[in-house]
């Protein structure tokens, strides 16, 4: 199975509303991020056990650590949770810039370092997720 199918498997698997949600969702990131590389974790890691929730990956960069290693990952991340769903904006150094900025402003949403979580679509301003999608592909397409 490619990457577009295994989204498309993750996206049907869920329940509505969750459900149109993600796809109103992952249409409008490709929207942003037009030709945006695709990524898909299942959530399991090398031995096969479920560690995180499924997560759609949205194009990418390199992570940079302090030993000099590089690792490849994407940039932007949708996943659903138990209440709801999380936008990943993953690259950020200040871990308090997404909620400073676009936290008040985003609507019915908790914004941590990283991560923007809601429970339907309806309870944010899509316009504003969109600024903060934007403003992390830029921050991490300029780190570079």
């Amino acid at each position: 199975m490619n990457i577009k199918e295994q989204i498309k498997e993750y996206i049907t698997s869920h329940p509505e509303p969750k459900r149109t949600d993600m796809q109103a969702l992952h249409l409008h990131i490709l929207k942003v991020l037009p030709g945006c590389k695709l990524w898909f974790l299942d959530g399991k890691n090398t031995e096969g056990k479920i560690v995180s929730n499924p997560n759609i990956g949205y194009g990418f960069y390199t992570i940079k650590y302090a030993d000099g290693t590089t690792r490849e990952f994407y940039q932007i991340g949708l996943s659903a949770n138990t209440t709801g769903i999380s936008v990943y904006i993953l690259g950020l150094e200040d871990k308090t810039y997404l909620a400073q900025t676009y936290g008040k402003k985003l609507g019915k949403a908790s914004v941590t370092g990283y991560c923007i979580k809601f429970k339907t679509l309806k309870d944010i301003n899509i316009d504003i997720l969109e600024a903060a999608i934007r403003y992390g592909v830029g921050f991490t397409n300029k780190k570079g």
